[in-house]
């Protein structure tokens, strides 16, 4: 396993949050990438949604805190907004974490190719804890 980072969800306000967590850790962001510069349109997202994160990180040590805000507010709920994202060594892993994980729990998104790695999934373990497990390969996201 290369990775294991928190992952936050919030309602529109994750820029704010990481605002505050810069000026209490330090250091710069990583990535901030708005839905409207990651595509939002094309996921059916229009108006202040666009400007929305898509994905901001900061390092923290040997690790990266990093978050989004939700594209589904109706759907937002404080205690389920924390995940544990993962990045395998390998696809096979990746393949072995995810059906380890999600038995006896469920299955948010099938692992699958995104534009921004060979193989992505969130699931839920029988535990309640929310996972997403990548193995981003030799995608780089960005470029075709």
């Amino acid at each position: 396993m290369k990775t294991a980072n928190p992952y936050l969800n919030f309602d529109g306000n994750a820029k704010e949050a990481f605002d505050h967590y810069r000026s209490v850790f330090g250091g710069e962001f990583a990535m901030v990438l708005r839905f409207r510069e990651f595509g939002g349109e094309a996921m059916g997202l229009a108006g202040d949604m666009l400007d929305r994160i898509a994905h901001i990180a900061l390092p923290l040590g040997d690790s990266m805190l990093m978050a989004s805000d939700v594209t589904r507010p109706e759907a937002f709920k404080i205690g389920t907004n924390t995940y544990v994202a993962v990045e395998a060594d390998s696809g096979e892993e990746a393949d072995r974490v995810f059906d380890g994980l999600s038995a006896g729990g469920g299955i948010e998104m099938p692992l699958q190719k995104t534009e921004w790695a060979e193989k992505f999934g969130i699931c839920v373990d029988r535990f309640g804890v929310q996972w997403m497990v990548s193995h981003t390969g030799d995608v780089q996201f960005g470029q075709s």
